[in-house]
């Protein structure tokens, strides 16, 4: 009499998202290479923006919200380009798909690891930009919080799906940045502009207009990289 092997139990999504978020978050506490990495390059961004505008502190504290957000945006690359370096490298992402879960959670768990790591990143900037460009927060600490996130969550979404789509390129390195920055603009810009409002005050009451477009974005583009990215890996 033959008996069959009892077949694997699905996980369901939010177990799934966890375990593979946890799983990435150790990786990175135990090496944080990365991490170093993405702090050096945002701090010396930061710095290269005020040596090269010089003397001239009006125009740092005017053009501070766009300075941070940049610095931000360019260490993405850095975080965004290692989110698939270790399946890709030890041809792990095979294991991953053969395993009884849903594929959306490996896309849930590295966008909101990456979300996590710029956040922190950003928290670690705000100080350094207040030193650096002599502004002051003037509205409060929660809606620039807000603002970090929702910024950071923007450029997590699409970053994470097109890391996914350049992990096997040769030239990864140079078409992740090609194919993110243009998608990026409204978020980048959106997220600019209020931390602006943040850092010199909002008079017009412009702050909500720029945080509901901020939020559009992170709808539209983490519910397509949700739907889309089973069939990206499979690619």
């Amino acid at each position: 009499m033959s008996t069959t092997p009892p077949r694997p139990r699905a996980i369901g999504l939010v177990a799934a998202t966890l375990a593979l978020l946890r799983k990435d978050l150790l990786i990175e506490w135990r090496t944080r290479a990365r991490l170093n990495a993405i702090i050096f390059f945002a701090l010396a961004t930061l710095l290269m923006f005020s040596f090269a505008l010089g003397p001239d502190t009006k125009l740092l504290e005017k053009n501070a919200g766009g300075y941070f957000w940049l610095a931000i945006l360019f260490a993405s690359v850095l975080a965004l380009g290692e989110s698939f370096r270790v399946e890709s490298e030890n041809a792990c992402m095979d294991g991953v798909r053969l395993a009884p879960a849903d594929a959306r959670a490996i896309f849930l768990s590295k966008a909101l690891g990456n979300t996590l790591l710029l956040t922190a990143l950003g928290a670690l900037l705000v100080p350094v930009m207040v030193a650096l460009y002599g502004v002051r927060i003037v509205t409060s600490f929660m809606d620039l919080g807000l603002i970090l996130l929702l910024g950071c969550l923007a450029l997590s979404a699409p970053g994470t799906v097109y890391a996914a789509i350049s992990s096997n390129a040769r030239a990864r390195d140079v078409l992740l940045p090609l194919l993110l920055f243009p998608l990026v603009i409204p978020a980048l810009l959106s997220a600019a502009k209020a931390t602006t409002l943040v850092l010199q005050g909002d008079p017009m009451n412009q702050f909500n207009s720029w945080l509901g477009l901020l939020g559009g974005f992170n709808l539209i583009y983490w519910g397509v990289g949700f739907v889309l990215f089973p069939r990206i890996i499979e690619d």
